[in-house]
């Protein structure tokens, strides 16, 4: 992989991969903040002409980081990080189905969000 640089957005609600000046991949996420507090990522996209390149997975493993070093835990809705997340269980600890759930019904609540 090339050299990515991998950046938050906190505002807009994305992690960003940049390569070149240019975003090549991200994951579009939310703050939950009740019943707790956790990141939830809800797609992961990468530039086609970037595929295969593991920058999804870098994403991923940023996401999962960079809530370790907030202290919250990741509940994540995103299909390509919930898969990430069972490959690599020593980075990525298993979601509260609490905390899932409440993500779900706050994303329902939210359908123009993403």
């Amino acid at each position: 992989m090339s050299e990515i640089e991998i950046r938050d957005d906190r505002a807009a609600g994305r992690l960003e991969a940049v390569g070149a000046g240019e975003v090549v991949g991200h994951i579009e996420y939310f703050v939950l903040e009740s019943p707790a507090r956790a990141l939830v990522p809800v797609h992961t996209i990468v530039e086609p002409a970037h595929e295969g390149k593991g920058i999804a997975g870098s994403l991923a493993r940023e996401l999962y980081a960079l809530a370790a070093r907030e202290g919250v835990p990741v509940a994540p809705l995103c299909p390509y990080v919930v898969k990430w997340a069972e490959r690599h269980p020593e980075t990525a600890p298993p979601a509260d189905p609490e905390l899932l759930s409440a993500a779900e019904a706050w994303l329902r609540a939210h359908p123009d969000r993403f």
